[in-house]
């Protein structure tokens, strides 16, 4: 599997994440798109930021499952960065509590993702 596949993954863990956050707080329709896109863009971002700082697509890391521990640890830095970003986009006070339920459910799909990605990139090699 290329990291194109990965990254792609990522990328659609944290929109179903965050979507479900979303549509559990009954958020689901279009008018939430602004406020949807102030947490999804910038959550998105920082972890593409902090990803590659934690090995997270290099090849000996993604190959190991003893090594997931690592999208958890990167996710709870990005989360915390998002939250703020998102805070100044809104003009809306930064609730930590809400970072830390960000940062954890983000990170759960993650995990999810990737360890599917592992057990994938197992069986087709």
């Amino acid at each position: 599997m290329k990291i194109y596949s990965l990254i792609i993954g990522d990328i659609l863990a944290l929109l179903i994440t965050t979507l479900i956050g979303f549509v559990s707080h009954g958020e689901g329709s279009l008018a939430f798109l602004p406020r949807f896109l102030a947490a999804f863009v910038p959550l998105t971002l920082a972890w593409f930021l902090l990803a590659p700082w934690f090995g997270l697509f290099q090849l000996e890391i993604i190959s190991n499952p003893k090594q997931l521990w690592r999208p958890i640890a990167a996710m709870l830095l990005a989360a915390p960065l998002a939250v703020i970003v998102r805070g100044l986009f809104l003009n809306m006070a930064v609730l930590p509590i809400f970072a830390v339920i960000f940062g954890t459910t983000s990170a759960l799909g993650l995990i999810i993702w990737r360890g599917l990605y592992f057990f994938l990139k197992i069986r087709l090699s």
